[in-house]
């Protein structure tokens, strides 16, 4: 009797540019899978180059490097047949690719057929586009190998490999995450494998890079659209399954590479029990965003060599979550807490922030700033003469806190993390150098209300932000008795708002039917038309929504576009 098809899907966590230690790691998946005799192993979309690799793709000698460490991979690759990516190069193109290797040979190379060309993708810039759906030949198996954006296309190479007489396919991907894209993933993989009467082993890319943080959740679909087993979410995960050869059916044509043609029985690999069924769950929402903020946090703070974070602690509900965040991400022993008061800063203020630091378990660090206000004051007070005290000053005390998080971050060696959420890079309401200031921004995507929606399910696991955080106004403590409501519409308006005009790109008039009051509408869309300088000039932050600040909405500076609403 002829033995199963064991088969797996490596979802790692690869670095961008980290030819050797991606390709490490790599071998170390292939040598764990061997010694649990797997037969087809699966690694996800620009395997051994990292994902994306961007403008490193226009250097000559980075292609170079890439094809110079295929050729050692393959020289590792035994028993096993090795389904990985990177860069081809043929003449004078480059293409996005997946090579099979099997016995130290390179068997077969697919390239890309679609290019994604929108959102954060920008492949068109530096690929071309592949042509021919090989298929290969395993034993008694066909399998197709085609590469992430290829399978959400109806008509495209799954089908085209499946008439070719592929009964499994294996899609190695790099899906980013935002939220309910896990969903919409699995419906065209489930769709595809039922329409083309095909198993479907789906590799997907694990781990956060620069904006974009890769959830895994890789999946193996029979024929019948059946999901058979899910990987880790936000993990490294090696995803084993048995498939029954003899439900595969076998077509050999015009397009089949030979791999290898034996019986897979007669493998000289000795019997191996059943590999037990992976039970796992898909994540709930929040929990799922709170899973991926974690991982893009660490990843930027570890991938670019950091150890440890600074945040400027406030009592706030931002500044708490990002300290949360921070700590679940890093631990509590790499999380610095410095909380700067002014006059202007309440007592209770300053009892919520110490509070969170001790739940927490952080470093706390007190640093006053009214005796800097005040020379800096002292300073202008000569050119300032004659003026009304405005948003200067208030201003000066944000600049000034910046530059002590960035006195820590230059003397000690941390990341300083600014605590801005989407809300107020929308409408301006931030301060250029002063609570902009730091190099990553965990909440850049998240709109405030969403924020205490996070925070709230944070608090259930372990109550560690203070409850009077949740129940006090929102405010900057720029001067006295200031709310954000002072400039900005309440939270729960101005949030729904921005996200009809921001990530579903409607229209003013057709905002305002939706029931919105003109003058507010009016009033925030202006805001956020005016202040893309400042969000052009704001560090990077993790991409939740289907539409970020960034790659995904890239806006002119100088733009004297308007929208006159009668």
């Amino acid at each position: 009797m002829e033995s199963n098809l064991r088969l797996a899907c490596a979802q790692i966590n690869c670095t961008v540019g980290d030819l050797e230690g991606n390709c490490k790691k790599i071998i170390e998946y292939i040598q764990k899978a061997e010694k649990l005799g797997v037969d087809i192993i699966s690694f996800p979309e620009l395997t051994i180059t990292g994902y994306p690799p961007e403008d490193l793709l226009l250097k000559p000698k980075f292609i170079k490097d890439n094809l110079e460490k295929l050729k050692k991979l393959a020289r590792n690759v035994f028993d096993i047949v090795t389904v990985v990516g990177f860069v081809d190069r043929q003449s004078k193109n480059i293409y996005n690719s997946v090579a099979i290797i099997y016995n130290r040979e390179i068997k077969g190379i697919y390239h890309k057929m679609f290019l994604p060309n929108y959102g954060v993708f920008d492949e068109m810039r530096y690929f071309k586009q592949g042509t021919t759906p090989f298929v290969f030949k395993f034993g008694r198996v066909i399998f197709g190998a085609n590469i992430c954006e290829d399978i959400w296309h109806k008509d495209g190479p799954t089908r085209l490999q499946s008439l070719s007489g592929a009964s499994l396919i294996l899609n190695i991907s790099a899906s980013p995450y935002y939220v309910g894209k896990v969903k919409e993933r699995e419906n065209i993989i489930k769709n595809q494998a039922k329409d083309n009467s095909v198993f479907i082993a789906y590799t997907n890319l694990v781990g956060g890079q620069d904006e974009l943080v890769f959830d895994g959740q890789s999946l193996v679909v029979d024929s019948n659209g059946k999901i058979i087993a899910r990987a880790e979410a936000f993990k490294e995960d090696l995803l084993i399954v048995d498939l029954n050869i003899s439900a595969i059916k076998t077509k050999l044509t015009e397009k089949t590479i030979m791999i290898v043609d034996k019986v897979l029985s007669l493998s000289k690999k000795p019997p191996i029990p059943p590999i037990p069924k992976k039970q796992i769950k898909s994540l709930e929402p929040i929990n799922e965003i709170y899973q991926g903020l974690i991982l893009g946090l660490k990843d930027y703070v570890i991938k670019n060599g950091f150890q440890k974070v600074v945040i400027g602690l406030s009592g706030g509900i931002d500044s708490s979550l990002v300290a949360t965040l921070a700590v679940d991400a890093l631990g509590k022993d790499n999380v610095i807490g410095i909380f700067m008061p002014s006059k202007y800063n309440s007592q209770q203020s300053k009892i919520d922030a110490e509070l969170l630091a001790k739940n927490l378990g952080i470093k706390f660090i007190t640093v006053p700033i009214d005796s800097i206000l005040k020379v800096y004051l002292i300073t202008l007070d000569e050119e300032f003469i004659g003026t009304e005290k405005d948003i200067t000053e208030e201003n000066l005390q944000a600049r000034i806190r910046g530059n002590i998080l960035m006195a820590f971050s230059n003397k000690f060696g941390y990341l300083v993390l600014t605590t801005g959420n989407k809300s107020e890079m929308a409408c301006g309401y931030a301060t250029l150098y002063g609570d902009m200031a730091g190099g990553f921004a965990p909440l850049k995507d998240l709109l405030k209300t969403f924020v205490y929606k996070i925070a709230e399910w944070r608090n259930k696991i372990k109550s560690v932000i203070p409850e009077n955080v949740f129940i006090k106004a929102p405010t900057a403590e720029l001067k006295e008795n200031q709310k954000d409501e002072d400039i900005l519409p309440p939270y729960n308006l101005l949030d729904k708002i921005l996200h009809y005009y921001i990530e579903e790109d409607k229209s003013i008039e057709e905002i305002i039917s939706s029931g919105f009051d003109k003058k507010i509408v009016l009033k925030v869309i202006n805001m956020v038309d005016k202040t893309e300088y400042k969000r052009r000039q704001s560090p990077p932050g993790i991409k939740i929504t289907h539409k970020a600040f960034g790659k995904d909405r890239r806006m002119p500076i100088t733009n004297k576009y308007r929208i006159n609403v009668q």
